[in-house]
């Protein structure tokens, strides 16, 4: 006979998840592994001439990239000399400033900074982060996207999740020929819940980058670099490579951050025998000599690897931190999900939302995740009153405020209303009346009308061949009623121009001034000090529904 319990365990929502033992030979560890690299470094004449034990005739060409631009030579070696538990102390010390963290972090090896790291147990990360985040305010990232690739739903969502407090929000497609439909809707719903929010869509790099220079979309994420040299080159890029498209995304006034995270070289098959923390330490520097103001890391896509094996969720938490001890903006993932478990995937969850990261999410599902076409997010738009209730019982600021029905009904009808408007004005596919107002009430594309499909992706084709720009969308908008809101996105085109947005992890507030780690930095140094929820925030955040009014009683 078996044991009642043990059937019952057995049956847990945990149990279903997928577990391995340590396997460094094929990468599957997460923070140690016995083939890591000793932490070293030499100089000789301005150039580094030796790396992590490596000779520099024996680099490969992330070797190269990271000793030549991104590690401070001048400093490297006295850096060196820092033990690393004394890198590690000063992480969490309150007396040492972030500034001090950032010059030493400056010139310590990829070895050496994941050596920091183990030293490091959970809450030291999470009181590193605390005071290691480049801005004082941390904010959210919102998923908008819907397995129909309806532009009408885009918006209302998009406007639903703005309104909602996401500070960015992306998108993509399940067609890829939707990119432009989908790009433009965005922008539009976006700027209907709250001026100010940034947008982009996630498209093969070159439809992207088209996108972003038409003024569709406002920053990119999606620039994804690796840990090995092989699994770089089968990615068809060197780090010199997306360096060089990172600038085009810049020189055009787009804000950029690069995607990396544990796992990824596991999955390609090319981990060679290296921990995920040292493959993702790689990734870092070369972000940071690629000119990236910020990554997007914390496993993202690959959450399931570092998610089977032991401190995996200890390590993708130690990944975000050094993105943060490098300067880095930190788009701290939590959006696909990993596990069967709620309580396992919350767990995960406030491992960043306690101390705060530039973005806790790189996409919140602020959709049903049936409609999220990056694969289901960690949290969805069911769970928009549970996130906000563990705003309020820990005071803590998670990007996002409670809402009434009402004001968001109006804000999803602006959104689909105004798109519907700027497709008739630019001859596109048609939007109706019945179909605008079967969005406004949607919880998700269940709920939807079907959209001729073919009709649309000839458009969308057409729609880039006739050279629509954002200004364009600004002109339809201006001449159908929408005068306000083509205004803010009017200002969203001259954000591209002015540039200051792309100061690393910057965002913009409802009056399009740019918050970031440069003019509202972090300044975290011990209790009393650092950004405080209270005031007005704390009063938005206590206002949940259903909620006993003693007033009222």
């Amino acid at each position: 006979m078996r044991s009642r319990r043990f059937e019952a365990l057995d049956k847990r929502s945990v149990n279903l998840d997928g577990y391995i033992n340590e396997w460094p030979e094929m990468g599957f560890v997460a923070m140690h592994s016995p083939y890591d690299p000793e932490p070293s470094v030499k100089v000789e004449n301005g150039v580094i001439v030796e790396l992590d034990g490596k000779k520099r005739e024996d680099f490969d060409f992330l070797d190269q990239f990271i000793a030549d631009y991104a590690i401070h030579i001048d400093r490297a070696e006295e850096m060196m000399k820092i033990p690393s538990l004394e890198i590690a102390r000063k992480v969490v010390d309150i007396s040492v400033s972030r500034k001090e963290v950032l010059r030493i972090c400056s010139g310590i090896t990829p070895a050496k900074m994941t050596q920091v790291m183990g030293y490091l147990n959970v809450v030291e990360m999470m009181m590193g982060m605390q005071k290691m985040r480049a801005r004082k305010m941390p904010s959210n990232q919102a998923h908008i996207t819907n397995l129909k690739d309806d532009p009408v739903q885009l918006a209302a969502d998009a406007a639903e999740g703005s309104f909602r407090g996401f500070a960015e929000e992306e998108t993509t497609m399940g067609v890829a020929r939707y990119a432009p439909f989908n790009a433009m809707a965005l922008l539009i719903g976006s700027q209907c819940g709250r001026p100010g929010t940034l947008t982009q869509c996630s498209s093969e790099e070159a439809t992207e980058l088209e996108l972003g220079i038409r003024g569709l979309t406002t920053y990119a994420e999606t620039v994804s670099v690796y840990g090995t040299e092989q699994v770089f080159v089968d990615g068809d890029d060197t780090p010199y490579s997306k360096a060089f498209l990172n600038s085009a995304y810049a020189s055009r006034g787009l804000k950029v951050r690069f995607t990396s995270g544990a796992g990824s070289e596991v999955l390609m098959g090319n981990a060679e025998k290296k921990s995920m923390l040292y493959l993702e330490c790689r990734c870092l520097y070369v972000t940071k000599g690629a000119g990236s103001q910020g990554t997007q890391n914390g496993s993202v896509s690959c959450i399931g690897i570092p998610g089977s094996v032991p401190a995996g969720i200890r390590e993708v938490l130690g990944e975000n931190l050094v993105a943060a001890m490098l300067g880095l903006e930190c788009a701290s993932s939590n959006d696909q999900s990993f596990s069967n478990s709620p309580m396992r995937r919350t767990a995960r969850t406030m491992l960043q939302f306690l101390p705060g990261t530039d973005f806790i999410f790189s996409g919140y599902a602020a959709e049903p995740n049936y409609d999220n076409m990056f694969a289901g997010s960690n949290f969805d738009a069911e769970d928009f009153d549970d996130y906000n209730v563990l705003q309020r019982d820990m005071q803590v600021d998670g990007g996002l405020r409670p809402v009434k029905e009402e004001e968001v009904i109006a804000v999803r009808r602006k959104a689909a209303k105004a798109v519907q408007a700027v497709f008739r004005y630019l001859g596109l596919t048609e939007i109706t009346d019945e179909q605008v107002e079967r969005v406004v009430y949607a919880h998700g594309s269940h709920d939807t009308l079907n959209r001729d499909v073919p009709a649309d992706l000839m458009a969308a084709e057409e729609m880039l061949k006739r050279g629509v720009t954002g200004i364009d969308v600004v002109r339809a908008l201006a001449e159908s009623g929408f005068e306000d809101l083509a205004q803010s996105i009017l200002n969203m085109l001259k954000q591209r121009v002015i540039g200051d947005y792309m100061q690393t992890s910057a965002i913009l507030n409802r009056d399009f001034h740019v918050l970031s780690g440069v003019n509202t930095p972090n300044d975290y140094q011990g209790p009393g000090t650092g950004y405080r929820v209270e005031g007005e925030r704390w009063e938005e955040i206590k206002k949940i529904p259903h909620i006993i009014d003693p007033n009222q009683v």
